[in-house]
């Protein structure tokens, strides 16, 4: 019997350090934040993450730094402080500023045939 709860003893051990070994998944840094909807007109906090847009007649105002910015639908508005890493942009009509960062520009809606645009402002 000895031997038996010995065994199970170590069992459950090593049971709970695997199960403490396990790490969650890797996400953004701070959570990305995604607005959708017609007509929304708000102010967000990039948090260093990835702002996403979604939707049509929306005007955006990005504080601080944004990791990324993703536009999608039509007649969006987005002006962002600063993005990092890139802008992607699907669509039409889309109008995305940026004050600083050198991002990568991805306008996947005029490699369609459809009008946006994506420039860097004055800050």
């Amino acid at each position: 019997m000895r031997a038996t709860g010995r065994v199970l003893a170590t069992c459950a051990l090593t049971l709970s350090a695997t199960v403490v070994a396990v790490a969650p998944p890797a996400l953004a840094k701070n959570g990305d934040t995604t607005v959708t909807g017609q007509g929304v007109a708000r102010t967000v906090d990039c948090n260093n993450a990835t702002l996403i847009v979604m939707g049509t007649g929306n005007q955006i105002n990005a504080l601080g730094t944004c990791w990324a910015v993703t536009v999608q639908g039509s007649s969006n508005v987005i002006v962002a402080d600063n993005v990092i890493n890139d802008i992607t942009v699907y669509g039409w009509d889309q109008a995305v500023f940026y004050k600083n960062g050198s991002p990568i520009v991805w306008d996947r809606g005029r490699e369609l045939g459809m009008t946006n645009r994506i420039d860097r402002v004055p800050a």
